[in-house]
């Protein structure tokens, strides 16, 4: 038998991650069902907040704004995304999530494939101030 998990992964019982800007939650990973190909998550961004920049060396990234709207800056130019829209990032591009609107913003997010190591797939290029336990 497969030591791949399969079945439901709520948000509500995932741990935010909060160390970036925003209120991540991987719920689809390597650590929750053994996923080898990329993971899948929500973040929520407040108004006025955002999620640092960044870029991943080794995956693409595919976000989709569920509700509220936000500004993706990629390699430093502005994209405003309604909710409803989705926005592919290349790997290797500079980005960062902007809350522009005035309701709380959820993006659903895809990246893959993995990189070779966790702490290898994620480059931060800016730092946010701690806001809350990760």
């Amino acid at each position: 038998m497969s030591d791949v998990t399969t079945g439901l992964v709520a948000a509500r019982d995932v741990t935010a991650d909060r160390r970036r800007g925003g209120e991540l939650r991987v719920l689809l990973g390597p650590r929750t069902v053994g996923s080898t190909s990329g993971f899948m998550g929500v973040v929520t961004v407040a108004p006025g907040d955002r999620v640092a920049e960044h870029y991943h060396p080794y995956s693409e990234e595919f976000l989709y704004l569920v509700r509220g709207a936000i500004t993706v800056d990629l390699d430093d130019v502005p994209v405003p995304l309604a909710a409803g829209e989705a926005l592919f990032v290349p790997r290797n591009v500079r980005h960062r999530l902007r809350n522009t609107g005035d309701t709380a913003a959820e993006v659903v997010f895809h990246l893959g494939p993995l990189a070779p190591r966790p702490e290898l797939g994620h480059v931060d290029t800016e730092l946010v101030e701690q806001r809350g336990p990760s």
